[in-house]
This record gives structure tokens, sequence and C-alpha cells, in this order.
């Protein structure tokens, strides 16, 4: 009886898969191509979807993930079994990168993931320079000349911070974007995120930049307020809220809707 318990057990651990694993699978039914590419002190795995040839590239960031287990306990993998970004960009007729964190999709063993990268310093300097390092590998091996940002959450977060640093950004789309961190953190009662970049701090970015902010009205997570205080410093800003969305809900039904008011458009309906 004991040996059955064991082996069924193991049977089961076995059976679970990690979420990067889950995310490869997806990329792979997809037709993305996987890529591991060296940032600063990070490396980043990178999906490439199967379209090659166009100089405007969309560059999609997903959500922070799983940083924390519970209240006080730090989680071993932040990556996120539930790839918004992933699926969106399945949707997307654009030739696109997904691109992942520092730390982040099976990368949390090497030497500079400490648990900071991923808990109060996600949006920092060092997480947004290294990113922007891996982004301008693909950008010469590909040929791009311009780039779309697009994330969710967190990742537009990042989308925000980083297009301060890529001269070939002509459009930043954020999708629940947390774009006031310290508000945020003192919203639910988290730590305050030592280190990281507040966007909202950050200087105006160009005005060749044309900005997308869309915001769930069912959203609890973060609040409009922060980009409507963007708007008085950012003359090519745009938000809009979107009635029947959550902070990760309702977004793979509306994405459709936002590529076309963004300009893109989606894949034909198989």
């Amino acid at each position: 009886m004991k040996t059955f318990i064991i082996v069924f057990l193991l049977l089961q651990i076995l059976g679970c898969s990690s979420p990067a694993v889950k995310n490869d699978r997806y990329a792979k039914a997809n037709g993305f191509s996987k890529h591991e590419i060296m940032g600063t002190d990070f490396t980043h795995v990178v999906y490439l979807n199967r379209l090659r040839g166009q100089s405007h590239w969309h560059v999609y960031i997903d959500g922070d993930g799983r940083p924390w287990r519970g209240r006080y306990v730090i989680s071993p993998d932040p990556t996120t079994a539930n790839p918004l970004m992933l699926r969106l960009m399945a949707k997307d007729a654009s030739p696109s990168i997904y691109l992942g964190r520092p730390c982040y999709h099976g990368m949390v063993s090497e030497s500079a993931c400490q648990a900071w990268v991923w808990t109060h310093g996600r949006y920092s300097e060092a997480v947004v320079t290294s990113m922007a390092a891996a982004l301008n590998e693909l950008i010469q091996r590909q040929q791009i000349e311009e780039l779309t940002l697009i994330g969710h959450s967190g990742g537009g977060t990042l989308a925000m911070l980083l297009a301060e640093h890529l001269q070939q950004t002509k459009m930043l789309v954020s999708i629940a974007g947390n774009m006031d961190i310290n508000q945020w953190s003192l919203k639910h009662g988290y730590s305050h995120l030592s280190g990281s970049l507040n966007p909202v701090d950050r200087p105006m970015l160009p005005q060749s930049i044309t900005q997308f902010h869309f915001m769930g009205m069912q959203d609890e997570n973060v609040s409009l307020e922060p980009v409507q205080r963007l708007k008085n410093t950012h003359p090519n800003l745009n938000y809009i809220k979107v009635e029947s969305a959550g902070h990760e809900s309702g977004w793979d039904d509306y994405y459709c809707q936002l590529l076309q008011l963004t300009g893109s458009r989606c894949l034909p309906m198989n």
C-alpha cells in the first residue's frame, strides 16, 4: 500500500508541468519560436511569431506573474501560469515579440536572480536596462525600424519605462497598466517597491510616441487616476475605459477591437 501511494505521488508530481513548460507548449502550439537572448545581467526568454520581413513589430510584455506565494512568502518562481500576453499575441496579425522578464520562464536559477529582482525591484533600472538590451539585440537581428510596446499590468509599467530607452518606439499600449506603483502599494497595503522606477515620476516621453492606455472598469487592482494625471503631461496620451473588463478578465474578447483602435488587426478566425 505504501509503495502504491509513493508511486501515485511521483506520477502526480511528474504530471504537473511548471508554468515555464506550459508557456513553452502554448507558444509552440501557436507557431512561435523560442530564443534565449542575453540582456545585461540576465538572460531573457523570447518568443517570436512566425511572421518576418516587416519593419514594424509589436512587443508583448506580461504582468508580474506570481512574485509572492502569500503575504510574506516569496515565490521561488514568478513565472505566470496564465500568460495573457501570449494569448493576445496569438491573435495579432503583426510580426511580434514576447519579451520575457528577468528570472522568468525558467531563468530563475541564474546567478543574478535574487528574489529582489521579481519582488521589490521588479521595475528597477537593472530590470529595464536588461530588457532594453535584449530587445536591442532583436532589433538588430530582425532589422526592426519601428516598435509598438504592449504591456499588461506590471508589463504596462515596464512598457512605459522601456519606451524612453528605445528610439524605435512609435506607440505604447498599456492594458490595465500600473502607472503609479507607490499609490498602488499604498492602496493594497503592500510594502514599498524600494528600488523600482515609478512611471508617473519619469520624464515626459517624446511627443512622437502615441500612447493608448486601456483600463477595465471592473478592475479592482489598479485605478484610472494615475493615467488621467499622466494625460496632463503627455499630449499624445489616449485612455480608453473598457466597461466589461477587469484586471485580467475580458481582454481576450476585447483584443481585436483594441488592435483596431490602435491601427492594427487580428488574424482571421479559423
